[in-house]
């Protein structure tokens, strides 16, 4: 080695697997072995909880585990409640893990032999992890603790316990003004901060990495998840952490995305380009949902794979709903290339979100992604998550589309005669594209007309349309292109607005004629997409054009239809 080091060696960190869902990525790839750790936080927030999550999954026999308890209740009053959590083993009762109740001890008041007996005890089992839990609890659980130095004596703990070669843990319950100027944080390698925010009826766990030397953690503050399955920690979303997207732009895929609504595409360039994201905007009823299951069952059926999460309704609803419209999204989830993501507690965080739809978008390889609605997922949210809902919601479709997924999301709004709102909020800035419905009024009948009102990436039509819902979903019609008094929600047609008459059709053949002179020679099938009607009446339809003279049918492999009329 030459006098200045420089030939020396880096020492490899092994890091640890916490076994808690999310930790490992916020900690920073996972825990330090024989680091020395403070788990610290308010009564409640999840500490031993946390530390029996790490232990079990850690102890084994050759990495026995000690934990000691300062608290009054024995170690059995304590497993018959670590039981009831998916992550107990009971089979590394006694061996791999052991349990020490220092209680009586303590009721001494020498906290020199209490310390003694400590090292005692890990000098004789040599465990690869240790536990005191909650050491602050020392200073109530002993005689004449005033007149103690028990502040020293848990800083002489804090020195053994940094020195020992195993990774170990010390609990306690502190206040947030209590991080600064404690000798015990200073001394620590990684210090874990939990809490708990109350806002009205709702509660939100959070974990801070306060500190973990040796390693770059995930800043801020994440979501935690307490349920029998233990701790899940939800990393918070950022833009790219960890990430390719830090050092370079983001993922954009070629080509384009069809949005299965025929007459739909030839207004958006030929589609949705892909990785964009779609902010499809209009009040209730104008069709947001069909709109939403056509473009994902169109991805699934070209091969697509999509994920879809629902806010609103039942899962089971939403797919009886599609399945009426000729789209059976539950066979496609049956198959696995569709994931329904049901979120609806009203305690939500963005992050818990987003980690649900990315296991989704991993499970199926999800391609596209439709949240319906953006206003149920605000609703979802945990009042501490609302007043930074534009910039969570950015995050989110960021962290989407960054991977070139085409992201649509549907947002109700509240539609007026005096202005053209696209959301109740001012987040159009988060989307590539906006299609606004709405509803319009033409000779005393309630018609529903839509607009594209903007496309980064494409050129698009800047006229208005109306569409139907029909049986098969959203159909675009006619231009309103001479229509007048559509921006106030009542409209006229002018002249060049009537429809094409055809002397002898009903208004029903002179639409399926209409789309046969759309499309040109085409199959009863592709007539069906475009105009929406159910077999039975297509066929008549058709029947009736052929046998006026309006179209002409031949066989070709199959059943091929072709227009030969023009209106008068």
């Amino acid at each position: 080695m030459s006098e200045s080091g420089s030939d020396t060696a880096r020492v490899a960190i092994t890091r640890l697997p916490t076994g808690v869902p999310g930790l490992d990525d916020v900690l920073g790839g996972g825990l330090p072995e024989y680091s020395f750790n403070v788990i610290a936080g308010a009564p409640g927030a999840g500490k031993t909880t946390l530390a029996h999550q790490i232990m079990f999954t850690l102890a084994s026999p050759a990495r026995p585990a000690l934990y000691f308890s300062v608290m009054g209740e024995p170690a059995l009053k304590m497993l018959r409640y670590q039981q009831q959590m998916a992550y107990f083993d009971p089979a590394k009762l006694g061996g791999a893990i052991q349990y020490v109740n220092l209680s009586d001890a303590l009721q001494t008041g020498d906290l020199d032999q209490v310390l003694a007996d400590i090292i005692r005890r890990v000098e004789e089992m040599s465990p690869g992890l240790v536990v005191l839990d909650s050491f602050q609890n020392i200073a109530h659980l002993t005689t004449g603790w005033e007149d103690l130095d028990v502040q020293g004596f848990i800083q002489r703990l804090a020195l053994h316990l940094t020195s020992w070669q195993a990774t170990t843990f010390l609990l306690g319950n502190y206040r947030d003004d209590e991080l600064q100027g404690n000798p015990v944080f200073t001394v620590a390698d990684g210090v874990l901060w939990l809490s708990q925010v109350t806002d009205h009826n709702s509660v939100v766990r959070k974990l801070q990495v306060v500190k973990m030397r040796g390693q770059e953690p995930m800043p801020g503050l994440h979501t935690l998840r307490l349920d029998q399955a233990g701790l899940q920690v939800f990393p918070r979303i950022t833009s790219g952490h960890g990430s390719d997207q830090e050092q370079g732009e983001r993922t954009r895929p070629r080509g384009r995305a069809a949005t299965g609504v025929p007459g739909l595409d030839a207004l958006v360039g030929g589609g949705i380009p892909a990785g964009d994201a779609v902010l499809v905007s209009g009040p209730s009823g104008t069709g947001k949902s069909v709109l939403t299951a056509q473009f994902i069952a169109d991805g699934v059926r070209r091969g697509e794979p999509g994920v879809i999460a629902v806010f609103e309704e039942h899962p089971q609803e939403y797919l009886r709903r599609a399945q009426r419209l000729g789209l059976d999204l539950e066979d496609m989830a049956r198959q696995g290339t569709l994931a329904v993501v049901y979120i609806r507690p009203l305690d939500l965080s963005p992050d818990e979100t987003l980690g649900a739809i990315r296991a989704a978008v991993a499970r199926v390889g999800a391609r596209r992604v439709a949240i319906d609605s953006v206003s149920g997922f605000e609703i979802a949210l945990a009042p501490d998550f609302r007043q930074d809902f534009r910039e969570s919601l950015y995050r989110l479709v960021g962290a989407l589309t960054g991977t070139g997924i085409t992201v649509l999301l549907t947002m109700e709004i509240v539609q007026t005669s005096s202005e053209l709102r696209f959301s109740p909020y001012v987040i159009s800035f988060l989307s590539d594209d906006i299609i606004l419905l709405r509803h319009v009024e033409i000779a005393g009948q309630l018609r529903k007309s839509l607009a594209v009102i903007k496309m980064r990436n494409s050129d698009h039509s800047k006229e208005l349309w109306l569409y139907d819902i029909t049986e098969h979903g959203l159909v675009v019609r006619q231009s309103l292109r001479d229509a007048r008094g559509t921006g106030v929600g009542t409209a006229t047609l002018g002249p060049g607005a009537a429809r094409p008459t055809y002397p002898g059709l009903t208004d029903g053949e002179a639409t399926v004629l209409g789309a046969l002179l759309d499309l040109g020679e085409t199959t009863a099938a592709a007539v069906a997409r475009r105009v929406g009607l159910a077999e039975p009446e297509l066929d008549a339809a058709l029947d009736r054009l052929v046998g006026l003279g309006y179209a002409e049918r031949r066989e070709d492999g199959g059943i091929i239809y072709r227009p030969v009329a023009r209106s008068l």
